[in-house]
């Protein structure tokens, strides 16, 4: 069970449309998120990620929607699951970008907020990018 949730947004000066478009591109992952893994692989319409920490891990997106809803279920090679629930919401001419971090259960407090701040350091990557 999840005891705590850390919201990490960052604004990103790009449309909406533009921002869903390369988060929900698993090809993409690590371009922006390189502490998730350093390769992505899609085979038989599944993509995985190969994970130094994590091993070989499966990577599924919601289904493509009109509500910018980004969210990812990470499957760990022991069958563990983590959900991801990541938001993209227009911000004036922009947008922001909202992912929630879960803390699982016995995660030390720092541990927790090294996690925020590693997703803290992905969404400002991702902000260099698609403003680069």
């Amino acid at each position: 069970m999840t005891t705590d949730t850390a919201h990490v947004a960052e604004r990103i000066d790009r449309p909406v449309n533009d921002v869903y478009a390369y988060v929900s591109n698993p090809a993409n992952l690590t371009a922006w998120a390189p502490g998730l893994g350093s390769s992505v692989e899609r085979i038989d319409g599944t993509w995985f990620v190969q994970s130094e920490a994590l091993g070989r891990v499966r990577v599924e997106f919601a289904p493509p929607n009109g509500f910018g809803v980004l969210d990812h279920v990470v499957t760990l090679e022991s069958g563990e699951q983590f959900l991801n629930p990541v938001r993209v919401v227009p911000y004036g001419n922009g947008s922001e970008l909202v992912f929630s971090v879960r803390r699982a259960p016995g995660t030390s407090d720092e541990a927790f907020t090294r996690d925020a701040g590693k997703v803290t350091d992905d969404l400002a990557r991702l902000k260099a990018i698609l403003e680069g």
